[in-house]
């Protein structure tokens, strides 16, 4: 009995499924699931979905581009068993966020169903490790031919919504945002529920210090910004390894990144923090971004944008304020930003995702999931 169990819930959780190499047209994985109603467009270095559905509400998702190759990827898995996202903004290339794409949901998925499909912080931090250790193995693998992987991370924000509970897991500085309700007023608030693991917040810094005392130079102020050993501004990582193991931190690796004493211990961590929060009918939406959209837009101001506009291209309303702002800055006309090349525009503005998931709290409250399921994937073959 307890196999016929264990092979139904095989089957609930396949339409979260996605084969790697299912790769549609325009960057969009497939993979069982559907794309929640919504169609894709592109404009320029933009990708977005203006509005769909998924298990618990509608979605809206962008990325535009600034780097020569796209180093953001993410995700938004919906199904039976609850609703997953992830944003994965990566750093020093691409390969560690399409890593951590391709397999921390497929691990967590495959841990949840050990339990019956009940989702807990402890699942969650599971998937993380073996993502990690994952990593850790394919840079070791590579590590004859293509050194370099060792210097190769990802920030890793993720959401996970399990009947009236939603866990936010979070590595590096992407950030996600809550608009809830006021009352009856008609106002909307901003609660930021991810903690940040960048050297520029003095608490991080104090933390690293402490997991470090014989280390004064753990944290180094260079051309005003806080960067761990003067060499990368977030504490936390997955990949990144030549932060993380001696073994990896010596030749052939670019000498930027190598330290000038042993490593006795792991500098960086790939250790999440990770919330709960038990989803309440004022609660409204949340803005998934990677923290490309939050050098240029505050909490109340993307949470405003949101709330006093409709629902449908609420992403890709956000990026575009965010880029006209980066333009203000340059005192250059947004219109001319546009103009600018990817590589170049990197100059102006990093690659930004955005997804945002607004909450349809009858479906909630009833523990129920509407179809299809959803699997989207954004940006897959952007290059």
């Amino acid at each position: 009995m307890l196999q016929g169990f264990m092979n139904l819930l095989s089957l609930c959780w396949k339409p979260f499924g996605h084969e790697k190499g299912n790769h549609g047209a325009n960057g969009v994985l497939g993979g069982g699931g559907s794309s929640g109603g919504s169609k894709e467009g592109k404009d320029g270095l933009l990708w977005y979905r203006d509005i769909g559905k998924y298990g618990s509400g509608d979605f809206s998702m962008a990325v535009i581009q600034a780097n020569q190759v796209l180093e953001d990827q993410s995700q938004i898995e919906s199904g039976q068993y609850g609703t997953f996202v992830g944003i994965y903004d990566g750093h020093g290339g691409p390969e560690t966020a399409r890593y951590v794409c391709d397999h921390l949901f497929k691990h967590f998925r495959a841990i949840a169903a050990e339990s019956q499909g009940v989702v807990t912080a402890e699942t969650i931090q599971r998937a993380f490790r073996q993502t990690e250790e994952g990593f850790t193995t394919l840079v070791s693998e590579s590590w004859s031919t293509r050194p370099n992987m060792a210097t190769v991370g990802t920030c890793c924000l993720v959401g996970v919504i399990h009947q009236q509970t939603l866990f936010i897991a979070n590595l590096g500085d992407s950030r996600v945002v809550l608009g809830k309700k006021v009352g009856n007023t008609g106002g909307i608030a901003a609660l930021q529920l991810s903690t940040e693991h960048n050297a520029n917040i003095a608490a991080i810094r104090q933390e690293l210090k402490e997991l470090h005392p014989n280390d004064p130079q753990i944290v180094v102020l260079k051309h005003g910004v806080w960067r761990v050993k003067g060499i990368i501004q977030v504490s936390r990582s997955i990949g990144d390894v030549y932060m993380k193991h001696a073994r990896y931190n010596r030749e052939p690796i670019n000498g930027k990144f190598r330290l000038p004493e042993p490593m006795n211990l792991p500098i960086l961590s790939a250790n999440p923090t990770i919330i709960s929060h038990d989803l309440q009918p004022n609660d409204s939406f949340l803005i998934f971004a990677s923290d490309g959209l939050w050098e240029h837009l505050s909490n109340e101001k993307a949470v405003d944008i949101v709330h006093s506009h409709p629902r449908a291209g609420s992403a890709k309303r956000l990026v575009k304020a965010a880029l006209q702002e980066a333009a203000r800055k340059r005192e250059m006309r947004y219109s001319d930003l546009r103009k600018i090349d990817k590589k170049v525009r990197r100059h102006f503005h990093d690659d930004i995702t955005v997804i945002v998931l607004f909450f349809n709290h009858d479906l909630i409250s009833r523990g129920v999931v509407q179809d299809p399921p959803v699997s989207i994937r954004s940006a897959v073959e952007h290059g």
